[in-house]
């Protein structure tokens, strides 16, 4: 049996698993000592007895890299697995990639190094990730030799063959165990968990990046638009697929089932693009409303008691939710693509419709005014400012004073100046509030980014306990102008944010 078969068929006995009754991970160590560790400490001659644990140590040092880790023989408070064991297991990963196997045994070897994964701690997955990062980068030689081969290839005959041998260069052995992942049985479900599970640590150990940017980059090909299916989801869709909406929904939370019942109602439309290896589970769904005029609140939209509306003369169709469900898929787009491709779906239905516009949240007004209240009262005059002071009750008003009566945006009275002002606030951040060239809140991103324009303001919008937490109640309605959308995308990228002018009346 030559080297890579034994690994295949062994390794995964030697690697440590999480015990039923505790939290201790029995840890590969010779003479039985499976959950405690011994290690001598040079610098003061003693001897210290750790519990591994499925959670991170605090490091007491420099955290080693996989290459110093896999040249040692005794593992660091905060290394899950012993060198020993990440030697066997970088066996098992090579093994996956090795040429002399086909596709489909690679794809097997994958599935059953995914088996150990699942039920790994996230110590032991850590180090996985880190293995696949660290071990797995392109030959630096090679890169730099087709480098600088490019390099005297400029302007030459060779230039394109230079290219070529520079790109082969670049392409990773990462590349080739990711897709040997993709293919085993449940694979590309896997690799999306996995990346859902590595996000989080990315900004504490810049070790795992290189993995991060090979998932993306291959999720970017493999969840392009062209392999994705757009479907609608209806009352009558299998029980699994709806509950995946009560599960996903992101924006406004569904109560029950009679709830998601009044949202998959006549006059209502909900579409999710699919991918044909993630069956029956959505990547990304929105949930639309059949209308026969702009909305300004979202309560009647979800009160269950409200009658349908005559689809036959709706000219108005409203998205009122966007929901991503996988965040191992961060970074890959479609909810441009999936909002196109609804309204064209719909025009086709629907030949009357002639508005297609959001009620959205604004999600970071209230973080943002809690910071910028102050400026934004510099920008009134004695005479505005008079008469916030007066609606508070006070000689004159600053910035705690100010957000203090904003903390109860229900109670105030609609012609009130407080309204007034924090509608204005809300005009300034969603049309001057930029970071890179683009609007500091994500919906307006998203929308403005697609082509739509800032329609209207909507005070009290949202009442619930999350809308009020988020922006003080308000909505915004965004307007999808189809045809306007190509001149407004090529505004937002010069950094031109599109509003109506009762919108830009609003700003100081």
């Amino acid at each position: 049996m030559n080297a890579p078969a034994w690994l295949q068929r062994n390794v995964f006995k030697l690697l440590p698993t999480e015990r039923s009754a505790s939290n201790v991970v029995a840890a590969p160590v010779e003479n039985a000592q499976a959950a405690i560790e011994i290690e001598a400490d040079a610098n003061t001659s003693r001897t210290t007895v750790n519990l591994v644990s499925g959670n991170f140590v605090a490091p007491s040092q420099r955290l080693r890299s996989t290459r110093e880790r896999l040249a040692g023989t005794l593992r660091r408070n905060e290394e899950a697995l012993s060198p020993r064991v990440l030697r066997r297991t970088l066996g098992a990963l090579q093994a996956i990639v090795d040429n002399q196997i086909s596709e489909v045994e690679g794809g097997r070897r994958a599935g059953d190094l995914a088996l150990w994964y699942d039920t790994a701690t996230l110590a032991q997955r850590r180090d996985c990730w880190l293995l696949m990062s660290e071990q797995f980068a392109p030959d630096p030689k090679k890169v730099q030799a087709a480098r600088g081969q490019y390099d005297d290839a400029q302007n030459t005959p060779d230039e394109g063959a230079a290219e070529i041998r520079l790109r082969r260069a670049l392409v990773s052995p990462r590349t080739r165990l990711l897709q040997r992942f993709a293919v085993s049985s449940g694979g590309m479900q896997f690799l999306v968990q996995m990346r859902c599970d590595l996000l989080p640590h990315l900004k504490t150990d810049k070790r795992l990046l290189a993995l991060d940017a090979e998932l993306e980059n291959l999720f970017s090909t493999w969840f392009d638009i062209a392999f994705l299916e757009l479907r609608r989801i209806s009352w009558d869709s299998p029980a699994s697929l709806i509950e995946k909406l009560i599960k996903y929904e992101a924006v406004h939370d569904i109560r029950d089932w009679n709830d998601v019942k009044n949202r998959l109602d006549s006059d209502r439309r909900c579409y999710g693009f699919f991918h044909p290896q993630l069956l029956n589970e959505p990547l990304i769904f929105v949930e639309v409303a059949l209308l026969h005029t702009l909305p300004q609140a979202i309560l009647p939209l979800l009160d269950e008691s409200t009658a349908a509306e005559d689809i036959s003369k709706a000219t108005t169709a409203i998205f009122y939710s966007i929901s991503n469900t996988q965040p191992g898929l961060r970074g890959v787009s479609f909810g441009d693509s999936l909002i196109k491709r609804v309204v064209e779906t719909l025009k086709a239905e629907f030949p009357s419709l002639k508005t297609f516009a959001t009620l959205s949240p604004i999600p970071g007004l209230r973080t943002w005014l809690s910071k910028s209240a102050g400026a934004m009262l510099d920008k009134l005059d004695a005479k505005a400012r008079t008469a916030l002071a007066q609606s508070v009750g006070i000689e004159a008003i600053m910035a705690p004073q100010l957000l203090a009566a904003f903390d109860k945006p229900l109670a105030l009275d609609a012609k009130s100046p407080l309204v007034h002002m924090l509608m204005q606030c809300a005009a300034h951040y969603l049309t001057c509030e930029m970071a890179d060239g683009k609007p500091v809140d994500p919906v307006a991103r998203f929308h403005l980014g697609n082509g739509a324009r800032i329609e209207r303001l909507n005070w009290g919008g949202d009442p619930s306990a999350k809308g009020v937490k988020q922006s003080f109640a308000m909505m915004v309605n965004y307007v999808y102008d189809l045809q306007r959308l190509d001149k407004y995308r090529i505004g937002f990228g010069k950094g031109k944010i599109a509003a109506s002018s009762a919108v830009l009346a609003l700003k100081f």
